[in-house]
């Protein structure tokens, strides 16, 4: 349990820098909720739904070096954005993380893939 709850914090913090970087990436409301419910969402996007793009977009990647992998992360964000924006709104907790166009969602995913690995990479995971 404490595991994911560090891996959730670490979510957050990447999306936060992503945000905090790049003027592309905008937050509304209540800055933490969006933080929470965005790393929630991207979590679950990541484990469903990227596999299944990276299964069905495996001869692009093969064909492009696995450079379209990124391609697919800054889709995963953009993605993630618009559902945890309807999410929060649902919940009424009035947040939102927007993503306005693709260089942001691409570039966006990039910052949030490098701080991931390294405050990952600071976490000692103990077994």
């Amino acid at each position: 349990m404490v595991r994911l709850l560090v891996r959730w914090v670490i979510s957050a913090l990447a999306v936060f820098v992503a945000a905090w970087l790049l003027p592309g990436i905008e937050v509304e409301g209540t800055a933490w909720a969006a933080y929470a419910v965005m790393a929630v969402v991207l979590g679950f996007v990541n484990a469903i739904i990227r596999p299944i793009l990276k299964f069905l977009t495996c001869p692009l990647i093969v064909l492009t070096l696995g450079l379209f992998t990124l391609v697919i992360n800054g889709f995963v964000l953009w993605l993630s954005a618009r559902l945890s924006t309807w999410l929060a709104g649902a919940l009424g907790l009035g947040a939102g993380y927007y993503v306005r166009d693709f260089w942001s969602a691409f570039l966006g995913a990039l910052i949030v893939s490098i701080v991931t690995v390294v405050l990952s990479a600071l976490v000692k995971d103990e077994k």
